[in-house]
């Protein structure tokens, strides 16, 4: 089954540019035009996430949010918006929002904030994950490596956590700073590899099963040791 997104976009022009990207990167699309129709199909469905225009008739993007955290509600909301004021983002945030888009915007852009919007919501909601001798608990927000614990920083957590996630696979820099900085535009890159150092050093005094590898052009891949 298809992941659905919830559109809810007032401009038909956007509107459609945004059904068509969405659908172009996989998703089932919900498009609406205001804030009633949206609220009342949100009843019903299981979306994936939402896009919400601030500038709606009737009902503003953040009352929407609003509404939707109040049902308990956890899905991820993006806000988009041709204000790029410190106060509307402030609102957004405020109302419940999981990140901001000031118009205009590369779909590109969207679409990349979307996935790691999706992925970290879902990271929270899984079972532990195992590899080697290495097990990470995302609702306890801990490791351990043979039963013992392994002392980790919130965000060396969050790194191994999308490593181990992904286990076998390459994590692109990039996707790491998304993912657990929430940003990468405005993070020094560095930062990425200062952590993967940290993580190195700890999984080896731990003496975890488990190494680090890095792949230059293709990121970072958490395997068992051959």
């Amino acid at each position: 089954m298809r992941d659905a997104v919830m559109v809810v976009e007032d401009d038909v022009e956007m509107g459609g540019l945004l059904e068509r990207g969405l659908l172009g990167d996989g998703y089932d699309v919900a498009l609406f035009s205001n804030g009633v129709d949206a609220l009342n199909a949100a009843r019903d469905a299981d979306y994936a996430a939402a896009v919400l225009d601030v500038m709606l008739p009737g009902m503003s993007g953040f009352e929407i949010c609003r509404h939707l955290r109040a049902s308990g509600a956890t899905l991820p909301v993006i806000m988009l918006t041709a204000r790029d004021a410190l106060q509307d983002r402030v609102f957004g945030l405020d109302a419940g929002a999981d990140d901001y888009l000031a118009k205009p915007f590369h779909f590109e852009e969207l679409s990349a904030r979307l996935r790691a919007m999706i992925r970290r919501e879902r990271l929270t909601h899984r079972a532990p994950v195992v590899i080697g001798n290495l097990r990470m608990d995302p609702y306890t927000h801990s490791a351990t490596v043979d039963g013992a614990v392994l002392p980790l920083s919130p965000k060396e957590f969050g790194v191994l956590r999308v490593l181990a996630v992904r286990a076998g696979g390459f994590v692109r820099r990039e996707e790491l700073l998304l993912e657990v900085w929430g940003s990468a535009e405005f993070v020094d890159h560095n930062i990425a590899e200062q952590y993967i150092s940290y993580l190195r050093r700890k999984l080896v005094a731990g003496a975890a099963s488990v190494e680090i590898v890095t792949r230059r052009g293709a990121g970072y891949r958490l395997g068992v040791k051959p």
